[in-house]
């Protein structure tokens, strides 16, 4: 965002004012708020976020068991789509080892 606030700093004025938006039309309590925030933190490998959404939610109430349940949450859920679509990408191993699918990364 840095570089973004010196030489876009029209878009980082717009997020400001879409965070005030969220905060002020959210609809859930900031516990949920900070599990959501926490868990998409994780996903996104943001060790900021993940530290600000960690004591965020430390101080809306929230327990460290309840954050390693997200955290373990996160990481089986991620499991389970990684899974899922590299059995899609070689779904066909077969036919690739028997050198019947092409890719374009070997150039």
């Amino acid at each position: 965002m840095r570089m973004l606030a010196e030489f876009f700093p029209e878009f980082s004025e717009m997020l400001d004012k879409m965070d005030e938006l969220y905060a002020e039309k959210r609809s859930i309590d900031e516990k949920t708020y900070q599990f959501i925030c926490f868990a998409l933190s994780i996903k996104a490998r943001s060790k900021p976020c993940v530290l600000k959404h960690f004591k965020g939610a430390l101080e809306a109430g929230a327990t460290v068991k309840e954050l390693s349940y997200i955290l373990a949450l996160v990481m089986r859920e991620a499991a389970g789509a990684d899974d899922c679509w590299t059995h899609d990408v070689i779904g066909d191993w077969g036919e690739i080892i028997k050198g019947n699918v092409s890719c374009d990364c070997q150039k």
